[in-house]
């Protein structure tokens, strides 16, 4: 949490995967805190394919359910 926070927090971020990394972890920590967030961030680069907002698009599109009928 201290490596975080001296070395991310408040830097400023200009890389786009970066910033999709950074929407994605702030979306997910509502009410859960920052810790818990970091500690399964490993996690999430895993399923947002390094946070390549080219390469997760495609999962949302693969796993919509289909309307019932």
């Amino acid at each position: 949490m201290i490596e975080y926070h001296d070395k991310e927090w408040g830097v400023p971020v200009h890389d786009d995967n970066t910033l999709f990394e950074f929407l994605v972890l702030e979306g997910a920590q509502a009410g859960l805190s920052w810790e818990t967030i970091l500690n399964k961030r490993v996690n999430y680069r895993r399923a947002f394919h390094n946070f390549q907002p080219g390469k997760s698009r495609p999962l949302r599109e693969q796993r919509r359910p289909t309307s019932p009928r």
